[in-house]
């Protein structure tokens, strides 16, 4: 460039005239992406330098940073860097040529489109952001090469540019921006303190406002793990979710093959307030920050982890369009699966401590071994479950090896410990063990767990009497009466004759525990079969339209009802009949009206009786 020319001015050859329009009117919604776009330019150039500093042994000592400069009154917006700097020549290369170009494309692939945030992640325009906000744009830079002469450039948001020589005394480049009216806010510190904390809070050089450092130039996830203690990663926690609770634990990547990966990683403790379908993990790209919304790279099961991932080889303009499409993000997930996994069997040594982590961690933990096999053959034998035993907490395998002797292969279950109180105690009396499955995975959990072991089977405790709950001592049975008929026998055909329900099998059996005059059984098959209807939608399934009632013969009542009916006291026995039913339905099901005011009735004449023979 010439003394005689020293300013340039031209055109920048596009074959969109009304770029500038589309920028502002396609992107007004994410405006505020520009001061990442400038700042991440500015930290480029900075590591550009440090670089070549390096190979061609500059010798350079500076302190590198980045500055925010506002001038209110002047209405501009400054993002000045100590890097690199530019020549004239690479001012029309890089600002005229590559960036332009990719604003160009932008315009001709994406301008019909409705889905600006779609927009937004295929934007790799970078430096023209800056026109979102900013009617005008300046760029003044000095180039670090020996000789180099200072260039300022100009642009007011048309296709025309001036390129001329500038006195700049430091090295580095300035961008100025003359901030359009609807883009005031941009002048205020407070707001540009938000935007730097949200995109360039972890970048790895200072981001300074007004001279005030205002981003953590070494964010926990870049120290190695050997280095971070358990109180700095709480801090860190606190620090990205400060209403939250501490989290249940952790896990500190620092991957770097097959592909690159840093970050930390929280279970939180879950709260009703928790949405567990909504995506909890900000993802950075060389510590900018990127999204909050990159639930692709997160197993399905995994949602509710927190925390941030920085994944180098990522775009910076990632879309969830990319992600669902790249092959490393099912890498990225098969590594945090395995990482989650083997965190869960580090902290299943400890049973005892364990337990209460289980309670939150449970059904994702369910959820994952049914949908990923790899994650189920690391933690097949590490699943908890809560027990009616003098553990609160125990393995499968250690259920199965307790109960051997008294049910080899069966697993006894409740799924609702208040309704199903009765069987609970009639179990707990003969000291049979019972799992507690009460969460609604369960039900299909079991059936996955059956499938894998073909030689263990769940049964709820509803389901059938066992046979240790059984009194095989009770002896054989001796007719009598003038129906000759033994006692079994009498109140089977009695039951059946005065209940008269359709789908009712009466079932006669003497139990250990002589207070319990009934139960009602529910086949498993069968009402699980039923259960999987209702899941899918089907019309509610009667749970009824199958069932047994086991009357207990050791009890004082059954025994009553036989010697009324032997005294031809038909009416009370019938009474005390249809009342032992009903209280063992009452742990079923609940009563209509009708119902419920024939049963409320019932009970108050039976207790009038009970009055007339005191």
């Amino acid at each position: 460039m010439t003394k005689k020319a020293k300013v340039e001015q031209g055109k920048i050859s596009i074959h969109t005239e009304n770029i500038f329009p589309i920028i502002k009117k396609w992107l007004y919604s994410e405006h505020e992406i520009f001061l990442r776009e400038l700042v991440s330019n500015a930290v480029d150039a900075i590591h550009k330098l440090q670089h070549v500093n390096l190979v061609e042994g500059l010798q350079l000592s500076d302190e590198y940073g980045v500055d925010i400069e506002v001038d209110k009154d002047a209405g501009t917006l400054t993002v000045r860097d100590n890097g690199i700097g530019m020549t004239a020549d690479e001012v029309r290369k890089y600002i005229n040529q590559i960036a332009f170009s990719s604003a160009e494309e932008f315009v001709s692939r994406f301008k019909d489109l409705e889905d600006k945030k779609q927009i937004i992640g295929h934007f790799g325009l970078g430096f023209y952001s800056a026109f979102m906000v900013a009617d005008k744009v300046e760029i003044r830079s000095l180039s670090y090469a020996e000789g180099a002469e200072g260039v300022h450039w100009s642009c007011d948001g048309s296709t025309s540019y001036e390129l001329r020589p500038f006195p700049k005394a430091e090295r580095g480049t300035d961008i100025i921006l003359h901030l359009s009216d609807d883009a005031k806010e941009f002048l205020e510190p407070a707001r540009l303190r938000e935007v730097l904390k949200r995109y360039c809070n972890f970048l790895p050089l200072p981001i300074r406002l007004a001279g005030e450092t205002v981003n953590d130039c070494e964010p926990l996830w870049s120290h190695t793990p050997s280095e971070v203690s358990d109180e700095q990663y709480l801090e860190f926690y606190r620090k990205l979710y400060p209403l939250a609770e501490d989290p249940l634990f952790w896990i500190h990547l620092n991957i770097d093959f097959p592909f690159n990966l840093k970050g930390i990683v929280y279970f939180p403790r879950l709260t009703n307030e928790f949405d567990v379908t909504a995506s909890h993990i900000k993802l950075f790209c060389n510590q900018v920050f990127v999204s909050d919304d990159c639930r692709e790279l997160i197993p399905e099961f995994l949602t509710p982890l927190q925390g941030c991932l920085d994944a180098p080889d990522l775009p910076l303009n990632v879309s969830r369009s990319y992600l669902q499409n790249e092959p490393q993000v099912r890498k990225i997930q098969e590594v945090l699966a395995g990482r989650v996994a083997g965190k869960i069997v580090e902290l299943a040594k400890n049973l005892e401590s364990f337990g209460p982590i289980w309670e939150d961690i449970h059904t994702f933990v369910k959820f994952g071994m049914m949908k990923d096999e790899k994650f189920y053959k690391k933690l097949a034998d590490k699943v908890v479950f809560r027990t009616t035993g003098e553990e609160k907490y125990t393995t499968l395998d250690a259920y199965l090896e307790r109960a051997k002797e008294k049910h080899e292969g069966k697993v006894f279950y409740t799924s609702d410990e208040a309704a199903q109180a009765p069987y609970l105690k009639l179990f707990a009396d003969q000291g049979f063990e019972v799992l507690k499955l009460e969460a609604m995975i369960d039900s299909h959990f079991i059936q996955f767990l059956e499938m894998k072991n073909s030689e263990v089977k769940f049964e709820r405790i509803d389901a059938d009497i066992a046979d240790g709950l059984l009194d095989t001592e009770a002896g054989s049975e001796i007719a009598s009466g003038k129906d000759q008929k033994t006692l079994s026998e009498a109140l089977q055909e009695f039951f059946g004759k005065v209940l008269d329900v359709k789908g009712l099998k009466v079932r006669v059996e003497a139990l250990r525990d002589a207070a319990v005059p009934g139960v009602v059984l529910l086949n498993e098959q069968t009402r699980r079969f039923k259960e999987m209807t209702r899941a899918l939608g089907d019309a509610e399934p009667d749970l009824f339209a199958e069932h047994t009632l086991l009357v207990n013969a050791a009890s004082p009542v059954a025994k009553n009802i036989r010697s009324l009916q032997e005294a031809g006291d038909q009416e009370t026995a019938e009474l005390l009949a249809r009342q032992v039913y009903d209280l063992a339905c009452l742990s079923q099901r609940s009563f209509d009206k009708d119902r419920m005011e024939a049963f409320l009735e019932r009970s108050s004449r039976i207790l009038e009786l009970t009055g007339e023979k005191g």
